[in-house]
């Protein structure tokens, strides 16, 4: 048995990281700026959870006593968490090493270091941070999410146009294949290599109008799907297909599947 911190274990992939490693019988904390009432789909019966901010260190310091791996699920996509990413992730780290845990894993993005879309840049930040670290670390850099495809499509769909990017492919990734390949390292036994960089993507590559007609047949959504240049920066990084990675793909859980498989359980 291993003794596991999951940090935002309450997000889409923190929370099935726990549910994963409860299910393979391990010992689960969760630190989280929220605990989420029993009885939720943030709630896992076994795992015990902290309150905690990692940007201002409140809290972590109780959550990391006595474990063996910590792992960084925290998202921060707005204001204050974003700002304080990188921050966030080197007091977690500092609070560990205090601790004496042996690892510490952290989610990020793909090639989110080729990128000066703000999100990403602060994922880039906060990478470096554990690269710089004492500990053992590894980063699992994941493509996009399916969920992050269907928020866009749904989002457009509430005014009858559902977007497309132009010359933009996807090579989406369901959370819990995500979760799985996260948990998967952080048992992995100690490591001759200090920092490591793992990537994982999809079990395909589709263009994104593609995907967007599926979306539609599949929900039942109404809606014209419109397809329109990206600019900016994360048109820039979509558009030189730095958000794929054919040669690695990892799950099988396709966009397809997903859907249905969420349409089965609403």
């Amino acid at each position: 048995m291993t003794r596991l911190c999951v940090a935002g274990g309450t997000g889409q992939v923190g929370r099935e990281v726990v549910r994963l490693a409860l299910d393979a019988g391990h010992s689960v904390s969760v630190v989280s700026r929220h605990v989420p009432p029993a009885g939720t789909d943030k709630h896992h019966d076994g795992a015990t959870y902290f309150e905690g901010d990692v940007t201002t260190g409140f809290g972590v310091a109780s959550a990391v006593a006595g474990t063996d791996v910590v792992i960084d699920c925290f998202e921060g996509q707005f204001g204050k968490a974003r700002k304080n990413f990188a921050d966030g992730g080197a007091r977690l780290l500092a609070a560990a090493h205090q601790a004496e845990v042996r690892k510490a894993v952290v989610l990020s993005i793909i090639n989110c270091d080729r990128s000066t879309y703000s999100f990403y840049v602060s994922k880039a930040d906060k990478e470096r941070v554990y690269a710089a670290s004492d500990l053992e670390t590894v980063v699992v850099r994941a493509t996009q999410f399916h969920s992050l495809l269907d928020m866009m499509f749904s989002a457009g769909a509430k005014v009858g146009l559902v977007p497309a990017f132009k010359d933009a492919g996807y090579q989406s990734i369901s959370p819990t294949d995500v979760a799985r390949a996260v948990l998967d390292v952080a048992l992995e036994e100690p490591s001759i290599e200090r920092h490591r960089v793992l990537t994982v993507g999809g079990p395909e590559i589709r263009g994104m109008k593609d995907m967007a007609v599926s979306w539609k047949a599949i929900t039942g959504a109404r809606g014209r799907v419109v397809e329109f240049p990206l600019p900016g920066a994360m048109g820039r990084y979509l558009r030189a297909g730095h958000n794929l990675v054919p040669e690695q793909t990892y799950g099988t859980e396709t966009f397809v599947s997903w859907l249905e498989k969420r349409r089965e359980t609403l």
